[in-house]
């Protein structure tokens, strides 16, 4: 009884080797960065080269890709296409992180190739329709805000209200909607706002559907409280935190030195 012999992994990545090494050959024979003419030197510069159409795969693949087409036997060339995509895989490992990566591979060889390239792929080729059309227009609300100081969610939450049937329950909404554009007010105004402005503006921004109950009062500020642009601090409301460190730090050094 004879035991089984391992698999070999390099037997397995022949074909990758083997494309490899047959294309460090060529290169060997006729470099792509200097031809030697009659005792001279000329240099290749990117700029006088073909635009790579997808570089994050390096003009390598591009020569190796360009090679295929030289092939004229159909099962080599998609022998040699595959250790292609081999290689492109082993150059972008990244692409394991999305979903069908394969299709994605033999999708980017065919647009290195610009879709010319006649091989038994295992998946069908791009179709150049798909690859130039346009997104799909999301739509968007054209209104313009009205008050940009409250923000179009403002005007939500008033068209909701204007709905609501007269009652507590509405004159509650009011009047935590009025506190909260109070807090909004202030944040882009530092003077003190009057009540009857914000009740004011509650009615204008609703068209006049919504008529603010007599007798309503809003809770008086703090005199400690501060409001703040959004991303000038995280204590909105709250109390205002040093914005700059930095010459609070320096601040705190010089009063030790005296």
């Amino acid at each position: 009884m004879t035991n089984a012999k391992p698999k070999n992994s390099f037997l397995e990545n022949k074909t990758v080797i083997v494309a490899v090494f047959d294309y460090l050959c060529k290169l060997c024979v006729k470099t792509d960065f200097m031809e030697a003419n009659n005792n001279t030197v000329k240099l290749y510069y990117n700029t006088e080269r073909e635009k790579l159409r997808m570089p994050e795969y390096g003009r390598n693949i591009l020569e190796m890709v360009e090679q295929l087409r030289d092939i004229e036997d159909r099962d080599k060339r998609t022998e040699q296409a595959k250790a292609v995509v081999k290689v492109m895989e082993l150059l972008n490992p990244q692409v394991h992180q999305q979903e069908n990566y394969e299709q994605k591979l033999w999708d980017h060889l065919y647009l290195i190739a610009g879709l010319d390239l006649d091989i038994d792929s295992p998946y069908p080729a791009p179709v150049v329709e798909n690859l130039n059309s346009r997104p799909q227009v999301i739509p968007l609300k054209s209104k313009p805000v009205k008050a940009t100081h409250y923000g179009r969610n403002i005007e939500s939450i008033i068209d909701l209200i204007a709905t609501e049937p007269e009652g507590e329950v509405k004159t509650a909404m009011i009047r935590s909607l009025a506190i909260y554009m109070r807090q909004q007010y202030l944040i882009w105004n530092k003077d003190s706002v009057a009540d009857k402005t914000i009740f004011n503006d509650i009615e204008k921004l609703s068209d006049y559907r919504i008529k603010v109950p007599e007798g309503i009062s809003l809770t008086k500020i703090a005199d400690s409280a501060s409001f703040s642009r959004p991303g000038m601090s995280i204590n909105v409301g709250g109390v205002q935190q040093p914005q700059n460190r930095g010459w609070n730090n320096k601040r705190r050094k010089n009063n030790r030195k005296k």
